[in-house]
């Protein structure tokens, strides 16, 4: 980090919610999702603060200038019998790349992880985008190719929602 100002990472605070929203609809622009980004300022307020936080997030700042963040949350592996820590994004404003805040972002999340006893870290990265894929691999992250992510969304989720009726032997 070669930058003059100096660069700060700091959780996310109640006042913070404009800005994460921004950052996520960056992000869901640099990955040709816009379209999917359907959430609202008030969403990440609820989802970040509300009274069941699903999540967290970290800001990185160059100086004053909000540079990244980093939205986290805490999974779990039956195999480890632990808890794990899972990066939904790593964002990082393209007018700040390359000056290792992706990775001071990174390792302030591994940080976390061993702080909280979390026995593995995990995050996905689209196949398409191959600086990131190389960053990581040169930290030492393994693809895990063997592995399929599977996601159910919208109407397909509605419908299989509503086969639970029937699947318990419960009548409409």
């Amino acid at each position: 980090m070669s930058s003059k100002a100096p660069f700060t990472i700091r959780p996310a605070e109640p006042g913070d919610v404009t800005l994460i929203h921004r950052f996520i609809l960056e992000l869901a622009e640099y990955e040709r999702m816009l379209d999917e980004a359907v959430l609202t300022v008030e969403d990440v307020h609820r989802a970040l603060f509300g009274e069941t936080p699903a999540a967290e997030v970290v800001l990185a700042y160059e100086g004053e200038e909000p540079a990244g963040l980093a939205l986290f949350f805490h999974n779990f592996s039956t195999f480890l019998g632990r808890r794990g820590l899972y990066l939904e994004d790593l964002y990082v404003r393209p007018a700040f790349r390359g000056r290792g805040y992706g990775k001071a972002l990174l390792v302030h999340l591994a940080g976390i992880a061993r702080d909280r006893g979390c026995g593995r870290m995990d995050w996905e990265v689209l196949a398409w985008n191959e600086g990131p894929i190389r960053f990581y691999e040169s930290l030492g992250a393994v693809a895990m190719n063997e592995w399929r992510h599977f996601r159910l969304t919208g109407e397909a989720l509605q419908r299989v929602a509503e086969q639970g009726s029937v699947a318990a032997g419960k009548e409409d």
